[in-house]
């Protein structure tokens, strides 16, 4: 593990090294009939409206790259997505509204998935069923067992899938976690991630007419229909359980993934969630926008988890990042670098990414993106490892599952370490799966 995170920060050189726009303003045919082309790895972009285009950017950020089909059920993100294509690189990719036919095309090496999380797990084993590599934001799923059938699926196929926890290719996240295995903090024994946001109320949805531009049953997928309203598309679906996994899976999960790792740790025997609808009143949101989760690792090690959607108070200066504590002192890893403290909490030293992420609107954009895209691609030609392999990172996004499932029950969750299931609570076990649309239920 520690030779493969030297090597990746050797090839990337902090972010520069091979990556350049990629994209000649041919179409995927000609590509593969260019002399010497035959490393071009073709994509379409599942998914476009926020960050969906990140993606984009980030594949057309890279060598050797072409994108042949923009496929949304929104016609506007679509068209919005061509354009900023052939912004880029010249070329017009066809546009597409259904998944299902567009895995039918031959041509295709893998997708992008950027659609609400109800569609993720779904997407990702439909394509890598047809033979097509996957890279998957986050979360990987809707719930835990749509989790154990995509990484059943994944390992059967022998398919790539890339999770989009950016922040695992990180060279100076990579490298602050070598110094916490090394001993530079001593034992490391807790992990405190965070997020802070000011996010507004989203009022009471009115039931109103489909909009022209989309395909609202195809948007629904496998989640039970209901009718349309007017505060759902194209973000606060996030804040209904039918849709969404609420402020843990949309944020939590890249925090707690970083305290993951530097712990060394997958599942702990201990989960409690305690928190509300504290700051808005009288809405449709129905996730808490207030969240304290804690992971108790027997009487080792603990994760916690402070998740504000609506107040921006930040934390060492920042609204996101994970702070590791250990024997003889404490480390701090944010997207844009990280620094280092001494048991006082003076800060000894600290140390900057070349390249900076940022957050514009509700979409997170900027050099990780590249860098984590790279390493996808470098999984697909060389059969490099994975930094975020969505075996791996099903357990990151598992842990803010159970989060949400003792917050919704109330009580604290006993979990077989081993297989992360819930141990002797058969309506916490219940909340591990969720009611189809007939004709979407998942097997593996």
């Amino acid at each position: 593990m520690k030779s493969h995170r030297r090597e990746f920060i050797k090839k990337t050189a902090l972010g520069t090294a091979g990556l350049t726009i990629g994209g000649m303003g041919l179409s995927a045919a000609s590509y593969r009939r260019i002399v010497g082309a035959n490393d071009t790895v073709v994509f379409a972009a599942v998914g476009v409206n926020s960050r969906g285009l990140a993606n984009i950017q980030a594949v057309l950020g890279c060598r050797g790259t072409a994108i042949s089909h923009i496929c949304d059920v929104d016609s506007r993100a679509t068209g919005k997505s061509i354009e900023e294509v052939s912004k880029i690189n010249g070329s017009k990719p066809a546009g597409i509204t259904d998944i299902r036919k567009l895995l039918e095309n031959k041509s295709l090496d893998a997708i992008t998935v950027a659609t609400p999380d109800h569609w993720h797990a779904h997407m990702a084993i439909m394509a890598v069923q047809a033979g097509k590599h996957v890279y998957l934001e986050k979360p990987s799923s809707h719930n835990i067992a749509e989790n154990e059938i995509l990484v059943k699926v994944y390992r059967q196929t022998g398919k790539l899938i890339q999770m989009g926890n950016q922040q695992r290719s990180a060279p100076t996240s990579i490298e602050a976690i070598e110094r916490i295995i090394k001993g530079d903090i001593g034992r490391p024994y807790f992990g405190k991630a965070w997020y802070a946001n000011r996010r507004g109320p989203i009022g009471v949805g009115k039931i109103i007419p489909v909009p022209d531009w989309l395909d609202w049953d195809l948007w629904q997928g496998p989640a039970p229909r209901t009718d349309y309203r007017d505060n759902i598309v194209h973000y606060n679906w996030h804040w209904f359980w039918r849709w969404g996994t609420g402020e843990l899976l949309n944020n939590a999960t890249h925090e707690v993934d970083i305290c993951r790792w530097a712990l060394g740790v997958d599942y702990p025997d201990k989960v409690s969630a305690m928190g509300g609808r504290l700051h808005f009143k009288d809405d449709d949101w129905e996730f808490c926008d207030t969240q304290v989760v804690n992971y108790q690792y027997g009487d080792d090690k603990l994760i916690t988890w402070e998740g504000k959607s609506c107040n921006g108070m930040k934390e060492y200066n920042m609204d996101r990042g994970a702070l590791i504590q250990g024997t003889e002192g404490s480390f701090v890893l944010h997207r844009n670098g990280y620094e280092m403290y001494d048991l006082a909490g003076k800060l000894i030293e600290n140390k900057e990414e070349t390249g900076k992420s940022e957050t514009t609107g509700t979409r997170g954009s900027g050099s990780l993106d590249v860098l984590h895209m790279y390493n996808f691609l470098e999984g697909i030609r060389n059969g490099t490892r994975l930094n975020a392999p969505v075996d791996d990172g099903a357990v990151s996004v598992n842990l803010c599952h159970l989060g949400n499932i003792s917050q919704r029950l109330g009580r604290m969750l006993t979990i077989d370490t081993s297989t992360g299931k819930i141990i002797k609570d058969n309506e916490a076990k219940a909340l591990m799966h969720r009611v189809y649309e007939d004709g979407w239920e998942l097997s593996g």
